[in-house]
């Protein structure tokens, strides 16, 4: 149970951080959640009824924050474990917001366009009471987009008879998302990544599982500054080329063609091959628990980047350690979506909106604060159990300020 994983570290991590058991206990259960059953029309007529979840995992900081995913394996034990990283994470980045997550059990790749934003209206309108500006702020996710949010948006205005922006994030920018959000979490990964080399003395080879919006976004990133991409790959397989695949090219194929393994000049390979190249950096940026007790004494890289949500497993996340491989965890190296929303809620909010160069100066301040925050408070090269141990303690005096 990937909820009961996501506890494994908790638990792990606690035992070094002086935290009173009611607040652990506090910690390690979800405030709220919420389970709904909604009908929606489809094109030919029939109706459908789909199962839809809102956790709101821990509110001590602040709202709930946390995307909306549309996938047929959405289930409340992993939209528990999303909104409880979400937790930790906002955390992490010191973001005044606690951790929530949503999400709908479907196969969205079956749906039309109508029948698509059917579901997204019908989704909010069975979650209306439970989200708003001040209660928990949804966002895209796995197969949920700007055009869906927008959606969502005017779904949930048109209910409570008000403009309300920001309740929801990752909007489209003529309705007051902020500009660069789309590649927030791309950009934020590849900031932490920076500040890692740097400590580290590590290469600029890179092998990255995933080629969606996030995986696609950081190798364009890292292609355009200087880094060698020597491996990418999306659910069809992946393509290698040791002497580094020109990046544009590559998605430009997946554009056109549905997958990057259709590009002609460079060698395929299997995805479980990726994260067994030998690399300077690897960066799962695709599905959870990739990398497994299984796999992990053949991972070859100096850095894990994990721009995915539990990419590593605890027994992986233990043999990379003593491996002496650096692993920048979830928690910190992806939160570069969630800052920005931030700043699209903070925009909201005042009505004051700022240019992309302006949002993405704040990110890598915000990121690589985050990075020395989480140096700080580590032992050695284990980043997870530091981000944690941060984490914990930020929540644990939200708590006991409220409470004790």
């Amino acid at each position: 149970m990937l909820f009961e994983q996501a506890l494994e570290v908790l638990h792990r991590t606690v035992k070094k951080v002086d935290v009173d058991e009611w607040i652990l206990e506090a910690i390690s259960k979800p405030k709220r959640v919420v389970k709904v059953s909604f009908p929606v029309k489809m094109d030919d007529g029939s109706i459908r009824t789909f199962t839809g979840y809102r956790v709101l995992y821990n509110d001590a900081r602040g709202p709930g924050k946390g995307g909306i995913r549309f996938h047929p394996n959405v289930n409340e034990d992993e939209v528990t474990a999303l909104a409880f990283w979400m937790t930790i994470k906002n955390a992490v980045v010191d973001l005044p917001f606690g951790g929530a997550k949503g999400g709908v059990t479907v196969n969205p790749k079956e749906l039309s366009r109508t029948e698509l934003e059917r579901l997204a209206r019908g989704y909010i309108r069975a979650l209306a009471p439970f989200i708003g500006v001040d209660k928990d702020i949804p966002a895209p996710d796995v197969y949920t987009d700007a055009q869906i949010m927008a959606w969502m948006l005017d779904e949930f205005e048109t209910i409570q008879g008000r403009h309300e922006p920001g309740m929801i994030t990752g909007k489209p920018v003529v309705l007051g998302g902020s500009e660069g959000r789309s590649m927030a979490t791309s950009w934020g990964g590849f900031f932490v990544l920076e500040e890692a080399r740097k400590t580290w003395n590590i290469g600029k080879s890179v092998a990255i599982q995933g080629a969606g919006n996030v995986g696609g976004g950081i190798a364009r990133i890292l292609y355009d500054h200087g880094y060698k991409v020597v491996a990418i790959s999306d659910s069809k397989g992946g393509i290698y080329d040791p002497d580094g695949l020109d990046i544009p090219r590559v998605l430009e194929t997946k554009k056109e063609t549905g997958s990057v393994v259709n590009y002609e000049d460079a060698r395929r390979i299997s995805n479980d091959e990726l994260l067994t190249l030998d690399v300077d950096v690897l960066i799962p940026a695709a599905i959870e628990n990739v990398i497994t007790k299984d796999n992990a004494g053949n991972i070859h890289a100096d850095i894990v980047l994990e721009l995915a949500n539990g990419p590593t497993t605890p027994e992986a996340d233990e043999i990379l350690e003593n491996r002496g491989i650096v692993v920048v965890p979830d928690v910190l190296a992806n939160a570069g979506g969630v800052t920005v929303s931030y700043f699209e809620w903070v925009q909201n909010r005042t009505g004051y909106y700022w240019k992309e160069q302006e949002v993405l100066e704040k990110l890598r301040e915000r990121m690589v604060t985050a990075f020395k925050d989480v140096m700080e408070r580590s032992e050695s090269s284990n980043l997870r159990s530091g981000a944690y141990a941060l984490a914990v303690e930020r929540i644990a005096e939200a708590i006991k300020a409220r409470y004790a």
